[in-house]
Protein backbone atom coordinates (compact mmCIF):
# COMPACT_ATOMS: atom_id res chain seq x y z
CA UNK A 1 0.00 0.00 0.00
CA UNK A 2 1.78 3.43 -0.90
CA UNK A 3 1.90 6.48 1.48
CA UNK A 4 -0.96 7.86 0.33
CA UNK A 5 -3.30 4.70 0.47
CA UNK A 6 -1.83 4.31 3.84
CA UNK A 7 -3.48 7.20 5.20
CA UNK A 8 -6.69 6.55 4.95
CA UNK A 9 -6.04 3.12 7.38
CA UNK A 10 -7.59 3.73 10.49
CA UNK A 11 -5.42 2.57 13.65
CA UNK A 12 -7.60 0.39 16.18
CA UNK A 13 -7.41 1.71 19.95
CA UNK A 14 -5.32 -0.95 21.09
CA UNK A 15 -2.97 -0.86 17.93
CA UNK A 16 0.04 -0.46 20.83
CA UNK A 17 -0.78 -4.51 21.88
CA UNK A 18 0.17 -5.63 18.17
CA UNK A 19 3.89 -4.84 19.04
CA UNK A 20 3.25 -7.88 21.52
CA UNK A 21 2.16 -10.57 19.65
CA UNK A 22 1.90 -12.42 16.50
CA UNK A 23 -1.64 -12.49 16.64
CA UNK A 24 -3.78 -10.79 14.29
CA UNK A 25 -5.39 -8.03 16.35
CA UNK A 26 -5.77 -4.38 15.74
CA UNK A 27 -5.28 -4.56 12.03
CA UNK A 28 -7.14 -1.10 11.62
CA UNK A 29 -10.03 -0.96 9.00
CA UNK A 30 -10.35 1.05 5.52
CA UNK A 31 -14.19 2.20 5.81
CA UNK A 32 -15.81 -1.05 6.92
CA UNK A 33 -12.75 -3.13 5.30
CA UNK A 34 -10.12 -4.58 6.50
CA UNK A 35 -6.92 -2.98 4.76
CA UNK A 36 -5.87 -4.90 1.63
CA UNK A 37 -2.50 -5.45 2.92
CA UNK A 38 -3.84 -7.23 5.95
CA UNK A 39 -5.82 -9.32 3.63
CA UNK A 40 -3.26 -10.27 1.34
CA UNK A 41 -0.91 -10.87 4.16
CA UNK A 42 -3.19 -13.51 5.87
CA UNK A 43 -3.72 -15.13 2.44
CA UNK A 44 -0.27 -16.16 2.28
CA UNK A 45 -0.21 -17.04 5.82
CA UNK A 46 -2.52 -19.44 4.93
CA UNK A 47 -0.55 -20.62 1.71
CA UNK A 48 2.52 -21.26 4.22
CA UNK A 49 -0.01 -23.27 6.78
CA UNK A 50 -1.35 -25.88 3.99
CA UNK A 51 2.48 -26.04 2.13
CA UNK A 52 4.03 -26.94 5.22
CA UNK A 53 0.84 -29.87 6.13
CA UNK A 54 2.60 -31.36 2.84
CA UNK A 55 6.56 -30.57 4.02
CA UNK A 56 8.64 -34.21 4.21
CA UNK A 57 11.01 -35.21 6.94
CA UNK A 58 14.99 -34.43 5.71
CA UNK A 59 15.63 -38.29 6.59
CA UNK A 60 19.34 -37.49 5.16
CA UNK A 61 20.06 -34.80 7.20
CA UNK A 62 18.72 -36.21 10.56
CA UNK A 63 20.63 -39.49 10.23
CA UNK A 64 23.38 -38.15 9.27
CA UNK A 65 23.34 -36.13 12.37
CA UNK A 66 21.94 -38.67 14.64
CA UNK A 67 24.62 -40.97 13.29
CA UNK A 68 27.64 -38.23 13.90
CA UNK A 69 26.50 -38.19 17.91
CA UNK A 70 26.98 -41.98 18.16
CA UNK A 71 23.44 -43.27 18.65
CA UNK A 72 21.27 -46.28 17.20
CA UNK A 73 18.81 -44.94 15.26
CA UNK A 74 15.86 -46.29 12.86
CA UNK A 75 14.02 -44.95 10.12
CA UNK A 76 10.16 -46.64 10.11
CA UNK A 77 6.93 -45.43 8.89
CA UNK A 78 3.37 -45.67 10.02
CA UNK A 79 0.15 -47.75 8.55
CA UNK A 80 0.03 -44.88 6.36
CA UNK A 81 0.28 -44.81 2.36
CA UNK A 82 0.50 -41.43 1.68
CA UNK A 83 0.08 -37.95 2.28
CA UNK A 84 -3.69 -37.87 1.94
CA UNK A 85 -4.52 -40.98 3.53
CA UNK A 86 -2.45 -39.55 6.52
CA UNK A 87 -4.93 -36.54 6.95
CA UNK A 88 -8.03 -38.90 6.73
CA UNK A 89 -7.13 -42.00 8.71
CA UNK A 90 -5.26 -40.42 11.85
CA UNK A 91 -5.74 -44.22 13.26
CA UNK A 92 -3.42 -45.15 10.81
CA UNK A 93 -0.61 -42.72 11.92
CA UNK A 94 -0.44 -44.35 15.13
CA UNK A 95 0.15 -47.56 14.04
CA UNK A 96 3.56 -49.18 12.61
CA UNK A 97 3.34 -50.75 9.46
CA UNK A 98 4.30 -54.45 8.87
CA UNK A 99 7.96 -53.79 7.64
CA UNK A 100 8.55 -51.28 10.78
CA UNK A 101 7.39 -53.91 13.56
CA UNK A 102 9.78 -56.66 12.01
CA UNK A 103 12.74 -53.98 12.17
CA UNK A 104 12.07 -53.64 15.47
CA UNK A 105 11.38 -57.41 15.89
CA UNK A 106 15.05 -58.34 15.09
CA UNK A 107 16.26 -55.77 18.08
CA UNK A 108 17.59 -56.99 21.24
CA UNK A 109 18.36 -53.92 23.12
CA UNK A 110 16.38 -52.34 25.72
CA UNK A 111 16.41 -48.42 25.80
CA UNK A 112 15.85 -45.96 28.67
CA UNK A 113 15.22 -43.13 26.34
CA UNK A 114 13.89 -43.68 22.62
CA UNK A 115 13.73 -39.74 21.06
CA UNK A 116 11.17 -40.02 18.13
CA UNK A 117 11.62 -37.30 15.10
CA UNK A 118 8.20 -37.71 13.23
CA UNK A 119 7.09 -35.33 10.13
CA UNK A 120 3.26 -34.68 12.43
CA UNK A 121 1.51 -32.01 10.38
CA UNK A 122 4.88 -30.26 9.53
CA UNK A 123 7.83 -31.83 8.94
CA UNK A 124 9.95 -28.69 8.27
CA UNK A 125 9.61 -27.84 11.83
CA UNK A 126 11.23 -30.98 12.88
CA UNK A 127 14.04 -30.32 9.99
CA UNK A 128 14.65 -26.77 11.67
CA UNK A 129 14.30 -26.85 15.56
CA UNK A 130 15.24 -30.96 16.47
CA UNK A 131 18.86 -31.14 16.17
CA UNK A 132 19.49 -27.96 17.75
CA UNK A 133 17.54 -29.07 20.51
CA UNK A 134 19.07 -32.33 20.92
CA UNK A 135 22.76 -30.92 20.92
CA UNK A 136 21.33 -28.92 24.43
CA UNK A 137 19.35 -31.98 25.83
CA UNK A 138 21.79 -34.91 25.18
CA UNK A 139 24.89 -33.56 26.73
CA UNK A 140 22.87 -33.33 29.78
CA UNK A 141 21.65 -36.57 29.80
CA UNK A 142 22.61 -38.99 33.01
CA UNK A 143 25.40 -41.18 31.18
CA UNK A 144 24.32 -44.46 32.79
CA UNK A 145 20.97 -44.01 30.05
CA UNK A 146 20.74 -46.21 26.95
CA UNK A 147 19.58 -43.16 24.43
CA UNK A 148 18.19 -44.61 20.93
CA UNK A 149 16.77 -42.91 18.37
CA UNK A 150 13.75 -43.47 15.21
CA UNK A 151 12.78 -41.11 12.42
CA UNK A 152 8.99 -42.00 11.40
CA UNK A 153 6.72 -40.67 8.66
CA UNK A 154 3.08 -39.49 8.10
CA UNK A 155 3.72 -39.87 12.25
CA UNK A 156 0.67 -39.50 14.98
CA UNK A 157 1.97 -38.91 18.34
CA UNK A 158 0.70 -41.87 19.83
CA UNK A 159 2.97 -43.81 17.30
CA UNK A 160 5.22 -43.24 19.74
CA UNK A 161 3.94 -45.56 22.23
CA UNK A 162 4.07 -48.50 19.45
CA UNK A 163 7.44 -47.68 19.30
CA UNK A 164 8.57 -47.26 22.65
CA UNK A 165 6.73 -51.07 23.36
CA UNK A 166 9.12 -52.36 20.44
CA UNK A 167 11.97 -51.00 21.60
CA UNK A 168 10.90 -51.66 25.68
CA UNK A 169 11.93 -48.21 26.41
CA UNK A 170 11.17 -47.06 29.67
CA UNK A 171 10.53 -43.59 28.59
CA UNK A 172 9.84 -41.81 24.76
CA UNK A 173 10.21 -38.14 23.57
CA UNK A 174 7.90 -37.58 20.41
CA UNK A 175 9.43 -34.25 18.54
CA UNK A 176 6.84 -33.81 15.52
CA UNK A 177 5.71 -31.26 13.93
CA UNK A 178 2.46 -29.51 15.34
CA UNK A 179 -0.49 -28.23 13.42
CA UNK A 180 0.62 -25.01 11.01
CA UNK A 181 -0.52 -21.65 12.40
CA UNK A 182 -1.12 -18.80 10.45
CA UNK A 183 1.80 -16.89 12.47
CA UNK A 184 3.39 -20.53 13.07
CA UNK A 185 3.83 -23.19 10.18
CA UNK A 186 6.91 -24.31 12.03
CA UNK A 187 6.50 -25.23 15.06
CA UNK A 188 7.18 -28.17 17.19
CA UNK A 189 5.92 -30.15 20.02
CA UNK A 190 7.44 -32.56 22.59
CA UNK A 191 5.34 -35.26 23.78
CA UNK A 192 6.66 -37.44 26.98
CA UNK A 193 5.47 -40.24 28.25
CA UNK A 194 6.94 -42.40 30.80
CA UNK A 195 6.30 -46.26 30.44
CA UNK A 196 4.84 -45.97 26.99
CA UNK A 197 2.51 -49.21 25.67
CA UNK A 198 -0.12 -49.75 22.92
CA UNK A 199 -3.60 -47.93 24.14
CA UNK A 200 -2.61 -45.05 26.34
CA UNK A 201 -4.21 -41.80 26.41
CA UNK A 202 -3.23 -38.18 26.02
CA UNK A 203 -3.44 -37.73 29.77
CA UNK A 204 -0.53 -39.89 30.21
CA UNK A 205 1.49 -37.64 28.18
CA UNK A 206 3.56 -34.23 29.01
CA UNK A 207 3.62 -31.66 26.61
CA UNK A 208 5.95 -28.93 25.09
CA UNK A 209 4.58 -26.63 22.70
CA UNK A 210 5.50 -23.72 20.44
CA UNK A 211 9.34 -24.56 19.46
CA UNK A 212 9.69 -22.42 16.64
CA UNK A 213 11.36 -18.57 15.65
CA UNK A 214 8.59 -16.68 17.19
CA UNK A 215 8.25 -19.04 20.65
CA UNK A 216 10.38 -21.13 22.91
CA UNK A 217 14.11 -21.68 21.71
CA UNK A 218 15.65 -24.65 21.20
CA UNK A 219 17.32 -24.00 24.95
CA UNK A 220 14.02 -23.20 26.29
CA UNK A 221 12.74 -26.74 25.10
CA UNK A 222 15.74 -28.41 25.92
CA UNK A 223 15.60 -27.10 29.72
CA UNK A 224 11.94 -27.99 29.51
CA UNK A 225 12.85 -31.59 28.09
CA UNK A 226 15.37 -32.32 30.70
CA UNK A 227 13.18 -31.40 33.55
CA UNK A 228 10.48 -33.78 32.18
CA UNK A 229 12.63 -36.66 32.05
CA UNK A 230 14.40 -36.07 35.42
CA UNK A 231 11.30 -36.08 37.00
CA UNK A 232 9.68 -38.84 34.93
CA UNK A 233 12.38 -41.43 36.02
CA UNK A 234 12.54 -40.24 39.94
CA UNK A 235 8.95 -40.42 40.26
CA UNK A 236 8.06 -43.37 37.45
CA UNK A 237 5.09 -41.09 36.34
CA UNK A 238 4.10 -38.87 33.24
CA UNK A 239 0.75 -36.86 32.00
CA UNK A 240 -1.53 -35.16 34.44
CA UNK A 241 -0.01 -36.85 37.95
CA UNK A 242 3.22 -35.04 36.80
CA UNK A 243 3.03 -31.29 38.09
CA UNK A 244 5.51 -28.72 36.85
CA UNK A 245 7.33 -26.80 39.54
CA UNK A 246 8.03 -23.67 38.01
CA UNK A 247 10.16 -22.07 41.09
CA UNK A 248 12.25 -25.57 40.59
CA UNK A 249 12.47 -25.53 36.98
CA UNK A 250 13.33 -21.19 36.47
CA UNK A 251 16.38 -22.12 39.48
CA UNK A 252 17.68 -23.99 36.92
CA UNK A 253 17.62 -22.02 33.92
Amino acid sequence: MSGKDSSLVKKDAWDNLSSFTNARIALGSVGNSIPLKEVLQFKLAHAHAKDAIYTELDIPFLEKEIQSLGFPIWTVKSKVQNREEYLKRPDFGRLLNTTSEELFRNSTNEFDIIFVLADGLSAEAVNTNAISLLKEVLPQLDSNYNVGFVLTTHARVALGDAIGTQLKAKFTAVLIGERPGLSSPESMGIYTTYAPTKGLTDERRNCISNIHKNGLTPKQGALLLNYLIQQSFAKQISGVALKINLKELLDKE
